[in-house]
């Protein structure tokens, strides 16, 4: 079992979109896949169709990722106990472990255990044999939840759109992992985090800049932030937002209907391009893992 951390501290690079995407593509070719919220805005869990109240009752408050790390009285959930299976999101669906608001609240109360940093990492090597990769969706901060995230982590990937911001962004991200969090690491024994690659996401599709500009963006990421790059890039396309933020009528009343770019694709051939990025990711993904 592989485990894989999305995580960049700056907003709005399509981090969710790496994250339930790639799982779907990977669930698509084969693989076991566990995917992981640990954002307190639990925009995977929306986005993978668990998230319709108040159409439906909210069950996900009493069974989310916050169990795995902090236990309610004597009941020491484990991964089985609180996995879901996405809802209309994919075929195959993707088994999620849910997040919920209520992780704000819940985070005091967690980080008082010093033993709740490295929980979800013991907590997954219980169920090493049924899953093949592990995708983790974790939150833009510095704080506990990236913290147990990248603990948990074998490989990071870093969405950026190579935005002036989101490089800067880059230099804190490298310094933090290079410091707090591999020294951590070691503390309990494990080895350093393996930096898969700096993910251009949100690209601009325009053939001049991706001919002209983006190789010299790319360059900028190896040369100044030395940091790896992976060789498929996710262009910015319109249908990433729309198959996130689909709807169905139900009477007069908008549900919730995410999809994954595969099914989107599947009667809308505008998601084709888009489709077929995050299968190529996928499969560099499973090549860097040596997972066949």
């Amino acid at each position: 079992m592989k485990t894989i951390a999305i995580y960049h501290h700056k907003g709005g690079v399509g981090k969710t979109t790496v994250a339930v995407n790639l799982a779907a593509a990977l669930s698509n070719q084969g693989k076991k896949v566990l995917l992981i919220d640990l954002d307190a805005q639990a925009n995977t869990t929306y986005a993978t169709g668990l998230i319709k109240f108040p159409f439906e009752k909210d069950d996900l408050k009493e069974r989310n990722v916050s169990h795995l790390l902090y236990p309610d009285g004597e009941i020491n959930l484990l991964i089985p106990d609180i996995v879901r299976k996405s809802k209309g999101f994919n075929q195959p669906e993707v088994d999620v472990i849910p997040s919920h608001i209520t992780l704000i609240e819940r985070q005091r109360k967690i980080a008082v255990f010093k033993t709740s940093r490295n929980r979800l990492a013991r907590k997954l090597e219980l169920v090493k044999d049924i899953y093949e990769v592990v995708i983790i969706d974790t939150p833009l901060s510095q704080g506990l939840y990236a913290l147990v995230s990248l603990t948990a982590a074998d490989y990071l990937i870093i969405p950026s759109d190579f935005k002036p911001f989101s490089n800067q962004g880059l230099v804190s991200v490298k310094n933090f992992i290079n410091t707090e969090i591999n020294e951590y690491r070691e503390n309990i024994g494990k080895q350093p985090i393996i930096i898969m690659g700096v993910l251009p996401s949100k690209i601009s599709s325009n053939n001049k800049y991706l001919k002209y500009t983006f190789p010299k963006h790319r360059d900028v990421i190896a040369e100044v932030y030395q940091l790896p790059l992976m060789d498929n890039i996710i262009t910015e396309r319109s249908v990433l937002s729309h198959c996130i933020n689909k709807t169905v009528a139900i009477g007069n009343l908008p549900v919730p209907d995410p999809k994954s770019i595969f099914e989107f694709a599947k009667y809308d051939s505008s998601a084709s391009q888009s489709a077929f990025e995050f299968e190529s990711l996928a499969l560099e993904v499973r090549r860097k893992l040596e997972i066949h």
